[in-house]
Formats: structure tokens, sequence, C-alpha cells
């Protein structure tokens, strides 16, 4: 039996409490930010209204704060939004936490002043090198895992052992791991499978939507090998099965059928997804300054036509 902390109580970090708890393990769940989930998780039927599930009684719920970080768990979990990724970074910083850590977030940063993309687990060192980090990464959507329908995904960390380790802690009948050494190309391929269904989206049938699944194989291949990651994790977890989830049915992927349909992005968003997060539109905002400047167009034409389109506003042509 060992105790994980979970940073972050949104729909991914609540549904991870799941396996973890049936696995015999003692878990905490904190919140930093949303009032809402703060509610949600100190209740007494701990309803979450994002899972629209009770979660188990077993789940121990905690203010965010620096003692709870100084406590001595044998696992952090980190289950923020991509804007929380520093503010959690400065803390274990400051306190110099040296317990392993997991991470679940996906993004990637653009560092403008040394102009270059950093991964979540580059980020998180760059702030404190001390970090144990592992990620955790690939097509779990987390209504199912809280339904605890078949789940695989992968962690990686360059020392195997550590990934392995984790696994134990945490798999389940239900829940899957698989492994690899390759953070970066597991962090990178996560990442940008975000922008990706939004262009198979932009298919106006099952023909063409096939068509740009393939052509965005492609060009992740070259973006994974671009930032020093194994092209072959491309055809994994956290790249061809991520993909797939993605565009099988987000956000991302709805927001793609709209600009295949001829809205530019902003009216799209405003007419029929006004409340939703577009995690590929973030991306591309975020990333775009780099991509634009230091990668071979003609290697990524339909991340381009993307950039483009959300950039300018115009209505995308692919």
């Amino acid at each position: 039996m060992k105790k994980i902390l979970v940073i972050g109580g949104g729909a991914m970090g609540s549904a991870f409490t799941i396996p973890c708890i049936e696995n015999n393990n003692k878990v905490t769940i904190t919140e930093p930010y949303s009032k809402t989930f703060i509610r949600d998780l100190s209740s007494k039927n701990k309803f979450h209204s994002s899972l629209k599930i009770n979660l188990s009684k077993k789940l121990k719920f905690k203010d965010f704060s620096l003692g709870l970080l100084q406590e001595k768990f044998d696992l952090i979990v980190i289950a923020l939004s991509l804007s929380g990724i520093d503010f959690i970074g400065e803390k274990l910083k400051e306190l110099k936490i040296k317990t392993p850590m997991l991470v679940l977030t996906k993004g990637l940063k653009y560092e403008k002043k040394n102009n270059k993309i950093l991964t979540i687990s580059e980020q998180l060192k760059k702030n404190y090198k001390g970090m144990n980090i592992s990620v955790l990464k690939g097509p779990c959507l987390a209504k199912e895992l809280a339904r605890k329908n078949q789940t695989s995904v992968i962690i990686a960390n360059k020392n195997i052992k550590i990934a392995k380790q984790i696994g134990k802690q945490i798999s389940t009948s239900y829940y899957l791991i698989d492994f690899s050494k390759d953070i970066l190309g597991v962090e990178v391929c996560s990442s940008i499978k975000n922008i990706y269904s939004m262009i198979i989206g932009a298919g106006q049938s099952l023909n063409m939507s096939s068509s740009l699944f393939q052509k965005s194989i492609i060009e992740m291949q070259y973006l994974t090998k671009y930032f020093k990651g194994k092209e072959s994790t491309t055809l994994g977890l956290a790249g061809v099965g991520d993909l797939y989830v993605s565009a099988a049915g987000g956000r991302n992927s709805k927001m793609g059928s709209y600009l295949g349909k001829g809205f530019t992005f902003k009216k799209a968003k405003k007419k029929f997804m006004p409340n939703d997060t577009i995690e590929g539109e973030q991306l591309v905002r975020e990333i775009a300054p780099f991509i634009l400047k230091k990668i071979n167009k003609k290697r990524i034409p339909l991340m381009i036509k993307l950039i483009n389109a959300i950039l300018k506003n115009k209505k995308l042509n692919i």
C-alpha cells in the first residue's frame, strides 16, 4: 500500500484516483483553483460534477497548501491544466520536493526568451532539476476511465525501472500500463495530436478523414523526431492511440468539423462551442511562433494550414 497525492481535482485527476484506490493505495486529492471541484471533492458524497459519479468514500480531500506538499507521499501526481504547471513547479522548487512525480498534464510551452519549445517535464525541471519525473499519456477519456472501461496508457521515464514501479502501484484489470524510455517523444505526441485531431475532424467524409489521418501521422513522425523523440513512439499509445480517441469523439475533432464546413474559428467557437476549451487551438497559439520560424513548412503542410486558419481567422482549406 502506497500513499499517493493527486494535485488537480478536474475530470482526469479525479478519475485517476479510481484505479489508484482499487489497487489498495491511500489516495489524497487536492485542488488549488476551482471552487466547483473543491466543493465536489469536499462534499459528503463526493459527487463529481464533471464525471457525474460519486467518487470513492476512501478518497481523502485536503485543501491545497505547502504543508500538504511536505507530507510524506510515495507518489505525487500532477493533473493540473497547462496554465497551472508554472505555479506547481515554483511550489515544488521552493520546498525541494524529491518525491517521485507522475505528470498527467498534456501540452507544450514556447519559451520566447530562448526561442525554444519545452515539454511539461522540461518546464518543471527548468524550475527545479531535482525532480524525479515520469509522464503518463495515452488514449484515456476521463469519463470512460471513471466507468472502469478498459483503458491503456503509457508511462515514460528515462529510467524504465521507475516507470514500472509506478505502473505496479496504479494498474488494475481495466487500467493497463505500457512503458517507454522516450519521455520526449511521448510528451510531444500526446500534445500535437490535439492539433491533428482538429484537422482530421475537418474531413467531410470517412474517406477524406482517413486520408487526413494518414497524412497527420506522417507529420507527427517528422515533428516527434525533430524534437528529439523517437519516430516509432508516434505509432504507439501516445501517438496513433491518442490521436484515434481524439479524432473519434472529442472537442478538438468537433471544432475541426465546423472548420471543415467553412466556418472560421471565431465564428464556430462563438456559435457552437462558446463554453468549451479547445486544446488544439490553445496549443496552436502557444507554439506557432516557433513552428512558423523554425520548421520546414513543406514537411508539415496540414499543421501550417490550421495555424494560419486560426491565427488569421480564415476558412480552413485542406
